[in-house]
């Protein structure tokens, strides 16, 4: 992927998420979150310690943005066994501004550093898919004003662009507000200066992450 398909991309995870791990009677129960802040992430570790109170361990890790912070804890597993494979699983997701904690209960049968690796990994795997892994493009939002009878020239050409329509007033004239994919912006700009002879010609008032 290039830098600039990067720029325009944006993964994240939909929702909550859980997964269920088990290995040699040790339970590993993974939950993973959306957020958008440190702050927020660590309200949700604070809040999955006070409902897992009674585990033997509350692994947990966060990331926001292109690493701008992420952060792990092992909460008393051996250093490098849980939290770090718990970031690295949200890494190799390529999920962002999002936040995992898994919970271990104990099973009596101590699993060595390379079975807590294996363990932690695949709980926070199988949370993050859970929660559904989703990539959203970077797209451009217009303000568009047109008479009624050029808006009805220009509404064939919303689907073929992929137009995502947010709002619509129609008083003396048709204002649009209206989102498009940033790659196919100035293709869409262009096209509405060319149906309309130059009598429309729509303002980029902003961007936003999106899918569709």
């Amino acid at each position: 992927m290039s830098a600039a398909d990067s720029a325009r991309l944006y993964t994240t995870i939909e929702g909550e998420g859980c997964g269920e791990y088990e290995d040699r009677k040790s339970i590993f129960i993974a939950h993973a979150v959306p957020v958008k802040s440190e702050e927020e992430a660590l309200a949700y570790v604070k809040g999955k310690q006070k409902e897992f109170y009674d585990a033997s361990h509350n692994v947990w890790a966060y990331r926001l943005g292109n690493d701008t912070a992420a952060r792990y804890s092992d909460d008393g597993e051996p250093g490098g066994s849980s939290g770090l494979p718990t970031l690295e699983a949200i890494r190799k997701s390529g999920a962002t501004d999002c936040v995992v904690v898994v919970t271990r209960y104990f099973g009596g049968t101590l699993l060595g550093v390379g079975g807590l690796i294996r363990a932690y990994s695949a709980a926070a795997k199988l949370a993050l898919e859970d929660a559904h892994i989703i990539t959203y493009e970077r797209y451009a939002v217009l303000n568009v004003v047109v008479s009624y009878a050029d808006y009805q020239k220009l509404l064939p050409e919303w689907p073929r662009f992929g137009v995502i329509t947010d709002a619509q007033d129609f008083a003396d004239k048709v204002t649009l507000t209206l989102a498009v994919k940033s790659a196919d912006a100035d293709a869409l700009l262009a096209r509405v200066r060319e149906l309309t002879a130059g009598r429309c010609v729509p303002e980029v008032t902003g961007e936003r992450y999106d899918y569709r």
